[in-house]
C-alpha cells in the first residue's frame, strides 16, 4: 500500500511552462486506469463509473410460499338512472352552448352496462451495483486489507416502505486505499489549457502587436504584444480538478442500492363505443387487491381477459427481475371502470350519451341542442 508524500510543492512551483505540465497534459488518461484498482473479493469486474448489477445470491432459508387469496364475490355495481340523469344534467350545465331542454323533456329508452377493468401487477425489488470511487486523499482512515470486505449483499441497509422506490450510496468497508492521482500523474497540478501551459496569451488591447493604433507602444503589454492568462494567473498550470492539489486519491468501493417498484398494467376492451383516450381521465373502483412476498394469478374472475393478464404479468416478472434483483414484495389490483352507455329518445329521435368512471363523467358526441339561442319547438 503506497505511503501518503508530503502535499508541500516548495516556492516557485508550478512556474510558467513547466516541463512536467506537458507531458501531463498529453499523456494524462480521462479515466482511471484498471491497473489503479486492487482486486477485492467479491467485486471482481467492478469498474469506476458503475457497471453491472450485482445478483442476489440463493437465500439460505426457504422463502415463503404464495398463499392463494379466497375468492372474493365478483358483485359488479351498476348505475341507476336517477343517476345517470343527474350526471347528464351536469354534463350540459357546464357547456354555455347546450340547451338543457333535451335533458328535461328526452326519455330514456335502454341502458347498456359495459365494465371495463384495469389489472395492475406491481413488483418492488432491490438491485446492487458496485463502482469504484474516490476522493482527494486528506488523511482520511486506509483500512484496505485489514480484514475481508463484506459482500455487496452483505452489507445491512434499511429498507423504504414498500412499494415507495429509493436510493441509497454506501461505501464499502475495507477497501479504501491510498494512489497517485491519475489526473495530474501525483503532481497536484495541471496545465492550464486556457494557455496552453504557458502562462500567458495574446495582449488583448493591441491584438499581440506591441503597439496601439497611435503607433505608440503598447502599454498594457509593455510592447511584448502577450499578457499574462488571467486563468492560471501567468503561473501555466492550474491546481488539479480531481485530487484537488492533494496529489494522491483515497480510492474505495461504493455500492449504490436502488429499490423500484415495477409496474405492468391491463385494460381489458371494452364495446360500449367510447373511445379508450376518455377513460385516461377517470378513476376506478377497486375490486380486488393481493400483497404478498410472491403471488398467485388470480383465480375466477369473470373477465377471462385478465385472469389471463395476471398469469402472463406474474411469469414475465419473476423471468425478468428475479435474476438481477432481490424481490421484496408483490401487489395486483383490478380496478372497475363503470361504463354505462345511455340511449333516450327525444323528439322522435334516438340519441346516445355515456357516463364512466367514478366521477360520473359524461360524453354527448352527437347532443342535438347544442346552441342556447336556437328556438327549441
Amino acid at each position: 500500500m503506497e505511503k501518503p508524500i508530503d502535499g508541500n510543492h516548495g516556492h516557485g512551483y508550478g512556474t510558467v511552462n513547466p516541463v512536467f505540465g506537458a507531458a501531463a497534459m498529453s499523456t494524462a488518461p480521462s479515466a482511471p486506469p484498471a491497473s489503479m484498482f486492487d482486486t477485492v473479493p467479491g467485486y471482481e469486474g467492478t469498474l469506476a463509473g458503475g457497471g453491472g448489477y450485482l445478483p442476489p445470491p440463493m437465500p439460505t432459508v426457504p422463502m415463503p410460499m404464495p398463499e392463494a387469496p379466497s375468492q372474493p364475490d365478483w358483485q359488479i355495481p351498476s348505475l341507476s338512472e336517477d343517476r345517470a340523469q343527474a350526471a347528464f344534467s351536469t354534463y350540459v350545465s357546464k357547456k354555455c352552448c347546450y340547451s338543457s331542454t333535451p335533458v328535461k323533456e328526452g326519455v330514456i329508452t335502454n341502458m347498456e352496462i359495459f365494465n371495463t377493468y384495469r389489472y395492475r401487477l406491481e413488483t418492488f425489488t432491490e438491485s446492487r451495483s458496485s463502482e469504484w470511487s474516490n476522493e482527494p486523499y486528506t488523511a482520511q482512515a486506509v483500512d484496505a486489507g485489514v480484514q475481508p470486505a463484506p459482500g455487496p449483499w452483505q452489507i445491512a441497509t434499511k429498507p423504504p416502505t414498500f412499494f415507495q422506490d429509493q436510493k441509497q450510496t454506501i461505501k464499502v468497508p475495507y477497501t479504501s486505499s491510498v494512489k497517485n492521482c491519475h489526473t495530474c500523474l501525483g503532481m497536484g497540478r495541471r496545465p492550464c489549457t486556457a494557455c496552453a501551459g504557458s502562462g500567458n496569451k495574446v495582449c488583448s488591447w493591441c491584438k499581440g502587436t506591441g503597439l496601439r493604433q497611435t503607433g505608440d507602444r503598447c502599454m498594457h503589454c509593455t510592447g511584448s504584444g502577450r499578457e499574462n492568462c488571467s486563468s492560471c494567473n501567468g503561473q501555466g498550470n492550474r491546481e488539479c480538478e480531481t485530487c484537488r492539489g492533494k496529489r494522491q486519491l483515497l480510492v474505495y468501493i461504493n455500492v449504490n442500492v436502488k429499490w423500484t417498484t415495477e409496474k405492468d398494467n391491463f385494460v381489458a376492451q371494452q364495446s360500449s363505443g367510447l373511445k379508450e383516450q376518455s377513460l385516461e381521465s377517470v378513476t376506478g373502483k377497486q375490486l380486488f387487491q393481493d400483497t404478498q412476498y410472491m403471488l398467485y394469478p388470480v383465480l375466477g374472475f369473470p373477465d377471462v381477459s385478465v385472469a389471463q393478464a395476471s398469469d402472463r404479468f406474474l411469469k414475465e416478472h419473476q423471468a425478468k427481475y428475479a435474476q438481477t434483483s432481490r424481490v421484496l414484495q408483490q401487489r395486483q389490483t383490478i380496478e372497475l371502470i363503470p361504463i354505462t352507455k345511455v340511449n333516450y329518445m327525444w323528439k322522435g329521435k334516438s340519441y346516445v350519451y355515456f357516463v364512466y368512471g367514478n366521477e360520473c363523467e359524461v360524453n354527448a358526441e352527437d347532443y342535438p341542442a347544442t346552441c342556447c339561442c336556437c328556438s327549441v319547438m
